[in-house]
């Protein structure tokens, strides 16, 4: 299971998100106090289909929710995707770190 907490400080909401590879999907589940993030808070994401960057199965459904564009967390949930179906590294995840964007 994948554990990610997204910080999105700009709206100053927390969501808390935890992904899991069931066969050949991978269950994102999300705990936001965000009501359009709650329009995605389950999803069932076929392993192959997160690669693109635009034209995904979490991009979809964040548009269809009319998530905002600057929103951290389906970028998030790509990565969880990512991890569960072992296309980034675990070990290499613990190593690095958590990720950010820092405003200057």
């Amino acid at each position: 299971m994948t554990d990610i907490t997204v910080n999105s400080t700009i709206c100053g909401f927390v969501h808390e998100m935890q992904g899991k590879l069931n066969g050949k999907e991978v269950t994102i589940d999300i705990d936001t106090p965000c009501e359009k993030v709650k329009c995605i808070s389950h999803l069932e994401v076929p392993m192959m289909e997160v690669f693109d960057i635009k034209d995904n199965y979490v991009m979809d459904k964040a548009k269809k929710a009319k998530i905002c564009s600057t929103c951290l967390v389906p970028c998030a949930a790509l990565h969880a995707c990512k991890i569960e179906s072992e296309f980034i590294s675990k070990s290499l995840v613990e190593k690095s770190g958590p990720l950010s964007i820092e405003f200057k």
